[in-house]
């Protein structure tokens, strides 16, 4: 879908509003198509892919973030349990990252791509120490702080992990990206949401997404107007 093919695109803004009088996040105006009570952490979404979402949104410019809002549909019923999604969101996440962003964010990333590669390994079909090729090239084109993670890594410095690292490795390379020092940060913000989406709806099965109807955006556009 073309954005130049509507009249109106709804107003998305930054952060949470308590009610769509006050404007509406991208996540916000997802759970109203749902259905579900308002929030910016519906049920009908993977919370990582929710918490990518939220952060695009919030990073992007006030100029690019209504470009966002063609994908909000994507998003509603794409969810599920398996435990790999969170793997694949935030190795994609670290990967598109770490080209771009400063070094000591890089030298986290890198950290956390390490990580995720050996979670990964298992369904992939490989042993620990067998990096994705993906992995391997990400490491190359950042070779100190990749160095540096090696030797953390190898030093035992990190514990056991409590918790999945993915929502850590989001709030690193998403801000990183839109403070690095490129001319078009909004794109690549947009361009890992949709590849997000789109890794999501494969490991889901999902072949096909619903698009909006010009008539139905009027609908979502209306809640997302600052009265």
């Amino acid at each position: 879908m073309r954005t130049d093919e509507f009249d109106m695109l709804p107003m998305l803004s930054r952060g949470k509003h308590r009610n769509p009088r006050k404007g509406a996040c991208f996540m916000e105006l997802a759970s109203f198509l749902a259905g579900e009570r308002w929030s910016d952490r519906p049920r009908c979404t993977h919370p990582l892919l929710a918490h990518l979402a939220r952060l695009v949104n919030d990073c992007s410019s006030d100029e690019a973030r209504p470009r966002l809002a063609p994908l909000i549909p994507s998003v509603i019923g794409l969810t599920s349990d398996d435990p790999r999604w969170n793997h694949e969101i935030a190795y994609l996440a670290a990967r598109r990252a770490l080209p771009v962003v400063a070094e000591e964010t890089q030298r986290a990333l890198c950290v956390g791509l390490l990580s995720l590669d050996r979670m990964l390994a298992r369904g992939d079909g490989r042993t620990e120490d067998q990096h994705r090729p993906e992995t391997a090239a990400a490491l190359a084109e950042v070779p100190l702080a990749a160095a540096w993670a090696r030797d953390f890594i190898a030093h035992g410095i990190i514990g056991p992990a409590r918790y999945h690292p993915g929502p850590v490795i989001l709030d690193f390379a998403v801000p990183g990206i839109a403070a690095a020092c490129v001319p078009d940060a909004d794109d690549r913000l947009r361009d890992l949401l949709t590849t997000a989406i789109a890794t999501c709806e494969q490991l889901r099965g999902r072949a096909e997404r619903r698009d909006l109807r010009p008539e139905e955006w009027r609908s979502v556009v209306a809640p997302a107007v600052v009265g």
